[in-house]
């Protein structure tokens, strides 16, 4: 897989894996959603119907961002198949 993606592709991507690929949550993801009282289907749902922003290369890798009402949701692809969620938060305003 060549990166970056825009983002439609890593939409699509996003979708695909969701479908019938693999998500997984880093440690930073998880301890971040619960300090926020977000669950991992609230990252699903917001990486299935949130919009993608451009890709950013941040520490080897390049995330795409995902928003959606107050969520926010960082993703990471590993392959065509997996894709790890590197952080989440809830959007204060």
């Amino acid at each position: 897989m060549k990166e970056p993606l825009g983002v439609h592709e890593a939409k699509k991507l996003i979708r695909a894996i969701l479908q019938s690929g693999r998500v997984a949550f880093s440690g930073h993801a998880l301890e971040e959603m619960e300090n926020d009282d977000l669950t991992t289907q609230d990252c699903v749902n917001i990486l299935r119907a949130g919009t993608v922003e451009p890709p950013e290369f941040e520490k080897g890798s390049w995330r795409y961002r995902a928003r959606g009402g107050w969520i926010c949701v960082v993703v990471a692809f590993r392959s065509e198949r997996e894709l790890v969620v590197v952080t989440a938060w809830r959007i204060r305003r």
